[in-house]
C-alpha cells in the first residue's frame, strides 16, 4: 500500500514537470511522435492483443464493457489511423484568439496554452490510452490516465510503447503516467489540488457520479448516452428506417447508440416494416402498449411491454425501448423528461417539424434525418475525441484539441505605469 502510495505521489510530480518540458517541444517533434507510435503498435500487435486477451479472460462476454475492451487488428489498425490523423493537425497552442492595443500604447494579446496536467478516468477502453495521448502531446499536456482494472494489461503494453517512443525521439516520458488501476486510488488523483489541472471521466454513470461528486480539481463530465430519434409522421421511411437500424446496432456498446425510438402515433401501422432490420439482427423491444400491439406477431426478435425503468436507459447492449406519441410536441416532452443531453435525432421531411426539434431539443448533438452514431470527434474531423462532454461550461459535445487548451493574456508595454486613482 505504501509502495502503490509512493508511486502514485511521485508519477503526479513527475507529469506536473514534464508539462512544464511540453512547451518547448515543436510540433514537427510531435508529429513525428505520433506517427513512429502507430508504427510501433502495429510492430507491436501481437503483444498488444495477447495482453488483450488476457484482460478479456477476466471479463463475461455478455458484459457490455465486454465489447468496449475488445481489441483486434482492425480496431488497431483504427487507433493507429486515429494516431496519423491528430499528427496531421495543426496545433491551437499559441493560436491568438484576441488582441488589441489600448490608448496608453499597451499591445494585449489572448493566446491558447496547454491545461497543464488533464487525468482522465476510464473504464474498459483501450483505444481511449492512445486517444488521450495523443490528443494531450499534440496541446502540450501531460496526461494522468487512469484506467480500470478490466485494461489494465492492455494499458500496460500500451504505456510501455509510448514511453519507448517517447524516448527515442527526446521527450521525458514522465509526459504520460499510468495510475495504478485500483478504485480506491481515485480520491487521491481527484484530490491532487496543485498537480492535476483538470480531470475527465468517461464511463459508466456511476463513475462520473463518482468523479463529479467527489474531486476538488476541476472536472468536465461526459455523460452517458441515452439516446432517442423521433420519427415522424412526415419521415422518409426508408431513410428512417436504416437511420435507426444503423443508431442501434452499428456498435452496440458505444455511449452514441440509439436507446429509444420515439414514433409518431400515424406510423403504428409501418412500425413493424421500420423495424424488420433490427428484428433480423435480434434486437430485443421493450415497447408500450400501442408500439406492442403493433409489433405483436411481426416482430423476429424477443418482444416485450415496456414499463416505467426501460426509458431513460442506456442499454449498451442489442436492446431497445419504443414510445407512441401524439407528435412533434409530446415526443419533444418525452426526450425533455428522459435525455441525458448527449445526441438525440429526428427523422422528418416537415420543415417545421425539423426547425421545432432541432431548436428546442437540449443536448450537445442534435441531428435531423441521419444516424447519432456520428457523435464522435474523429467523424467530426477533430481526429480522435478525449470524450463527449454533456456539461455546458468550457465544452460541449466531442471534445479535442481547442478544448484542451486555456489561455492566457500576453501584455506588451514600454515603460507604462498606471496612475494611482
Amino acid at each position: 500500500m505504501n509502495d502503490t502510495r509512493s508511486e502514485l505521489k511521485q508519477g503526479l510530480e513527475y507529469a506536473r514537470d514534464a508539462a512544464r518540458a511540453l512547451a518547448r517541444c515543436d510540433d514537427d517533434t510531435v508529429r513525428t511522435v505520433l506517427y513512429a507510435l502507430a508504427d510501433k503498435v502495429l510492430a507491436n500487435q501481437d503483444e498488444l492483443l495477447a495482453a488483450n486477451r488476457s484482460d478479456l479472460s477476466r471479463m463475461p462476454e455478455d458484459d457490455p464493457k465486454h465489447d468496449r475492451l475488445l481489441l483486434n487488428p482492425a480496431r488497431l489498425e483504427a487507433i493507429c489511423s486515429d494516431l496519423q490523423s491528430v499528427a496531421d493537425l495543426p496545433s491551437p497552442i499559441g493560436e491568438t484568439l484576441e488582441q488589441r492595443r489600448l490608448q496608453n500604447g499597451l499591445e494585449l494579446r489572448k493566446v491558447r496554452v496547454p491545461m497543464g496536467v488533464i487525468a482522465v478516468i476510464f473504464e474498459s477502453r483501450p483505444n481511449v490510452t492512445f486517444d488521450v495521448f495523443a490528443l494531450c502531446l499534440k496541446t502540450r499536456n501531460a496526461c494522468v490516465l487512469k484506467g480500470s482494472s478490466d485494461a489494465h494489461d492492455t494499458n500496460r503494453v500500451a504505456v510501455r510503447l509510448m514511453h519507448e517512443t517517447l524516448l527515442e525521439h527526446g521527450i521525458i516520458p514522465d509526459c504520460v503516467f499510468l495510475a495504478p488501476p485500483q478504485r480506491e486510488w481515485l480520491p487521491h488523483i481527484l484530490g491532487a489540488v496543485g498537480y492535476i489541472d483538470l480531470a475527465i471521466p468517461r464511463g459508466s454513470q456511476g463513475l462520473i457520479d463518482f468523479v463529479r461528486d467527489n474531486a476538488s480539481v476541476p472536472v468536465i463530465e461526459t455523460g452517458a448516452g441515452i439516446v432517442h430519434t423521433y420519427v415522424d409522421a412526415s419521415a422518409d421511411l426508408e431513410k428512417a428506417r436504416a437511420v435507426i437500424t444503423n443508431a442501434k446496432t452499428r456498435r452496440v456498446s458505444v455511449c452514441n447508440a440509439l436507446d429509444t425510438l420515439v414514433l409518431h402515433r400515424d406510423l403504428l401501422a409501418e412500425l413493424p416494416a421500420l423495424m424488420r432490420d433490427m428484428g433480423e439482427r435480434g434486437v430485443e423491444v421493450f415497447a408500450d402498449q400501442q408500439a406492442f400491439a403493433a409489433l405483436d406477431g411481426h416482430y423476429a426478435a424477443p418482444l416485450h411491454r415496456a414499463g416505467q425503468k426501460h426509458f431513460g436507459q442506456e442499454f449498451l447492449s442489442l436492446r431497445l425501448s419504443v414510445k407512441t406519441v401524439a407528435g412533434i410536441g409530446d415526443a419533444l416532452d418525452h426526450i425533455h423528461q428522459y435525455s441525458s443531453k448527449h445526441s438525440e435525432a429526428v427523422m422528418a421531411e416537415d420543415e417545421e417539424v425539423l426547425a421545432r426539434f432541432l431548436g428546442e431539443v437540449d443536448a450537445a448533438a442534435v441531428y435531423a434525418n441521419t444516424s447519432t452514431a456520428f457523435t464522435d470527434g474523429g467523424q467530426f474531423g477533430m481526429g480522435a475525441e478525449i470524450g463527449i462532454s454533456t456539461q455546458k461550461l468550457h465544452a460541449r459535445g466531442p471534445m479535442a484539441l481547442p478544448e484542451l487548451t486555456s489561455y492566457k493574456w500576453i501584455v506588451r508595454g514600454d515603460g507604462q505605469t498606471r496612475d494611482a486613482n
